[in-house]
């Protein structure tokens, strides 16, 4: 796929390429056994299924609401932590590190497990870098990005890989950004962002002036606010060629309507 003024598509991981929320909730709740936390819990700790549950809802919240200074506490450190006292604010008593760390190194094994690059969305890549660069741009902490990116195998589909936590800067700063265009030599008006998020993924792509954004809106409900407003909105990952098709028609019948007017001057 040959595009005229598009010639690199930077794509998200985080619930873009990768499902990581459901996989998450896969390791609190599904098999295999004994891997998941809920029955570790139950059948290790005789903790009931409703201690259990509460304790993980509780953890899902905190990592809603994460924040991470690396320069203070490492991601490891952090998040045994929502795991403590998760556990001491449900069952009340001492904090417990032992069992929060068995939990968390249970839960992050299992949602690597889980974390897949769809066979579909690694022949929409393949076919994709056919005629264009592609690059990986991810937020948060290195450790936890690289394992992600190590456990779904993803590199071999992009010429460049950068994670917001080994940068100054992450998104939504145009610095990031412009950094990426550097990384493949070329202009951020040649660039389209894809993403799932509103405030990071396209408010960036704005920002660092892109020729496009595309905001992947997996349910189509309209954003509770007006702002940012992207470029094209998908349902589907796999439903970026189609945009991309449609941005180079575009651009062709815009070319041809310049050469026209240009002609009769």
């Amino acid at each position: 796929m040959g595009l005229h003024g598009v010639k690199a598509v930077f794509f998200d991981l985080d619930n873009t390429l990768i499902d990581t929320a459901a996989a998450g909730r896969r390791a609190i709740e599904e098999p295999p056994r004994p891997l998941q936390v809920i029955s570790a819990l139950q059948s290790k700790h005789h903790y009931g299924e409703g201690e259990a549950r509460a304790i993980c809802d509780k953890v899902q919240a905190k990592l809603l609401k994460e924040c991470h200074d690396p320069a203070k506490t490492c991601i490891t450190d952090l998040r045994i932590s929502h795991w403590e006292e998760a556990i001491q604010e449900t069952i009340g008593g001492e904090a417990n590190r032992d069992l929060a760390a068995e939990c968390y190194y249970l839960w992050k094994t299992t949602r690597l497990q889980h974390l897949t690059l769809a066979e579909d969305t690694r022949a929409m890549l393949t076919e994709l870098r056919k005629g264009l660069r592609l690059l990986l741009l991810t937020n948060g902490d290195r450790q936890t990005q690289r394992e992600k990116i190590e456990a779904c195998a993803c590199q071999p589909y992009f010429d460049a890989i950068v994670v917001g936590g080994e940068q100054k800067e992450e998104k939504p700063a145009p610095s990031i950004f412009h950094y990426c265009c550097d990384l493949l030599g070329v202009q951020p008006a040649e660039c389209v962002m894809v993403g799932d998020s509103l405030d990071t993924d396209i408010q960036g792509g704005l920002n660092a002036g892109l020729k496009a954004t595309v905001w992947l809106n997996k349910a189509m409900t309209a954003p509770v606010d007006t702002s940012p407003i992207p470029h094209y909105i998908i349902s589907s990952v796999l439903d970026l060629p189609a945009v991309l098709q449609k941005m180079e028609h575009n651009i062709n019948a815009k070319l041809e309507t310049d050469h026209m007017a240009s002609s009769n001057e």
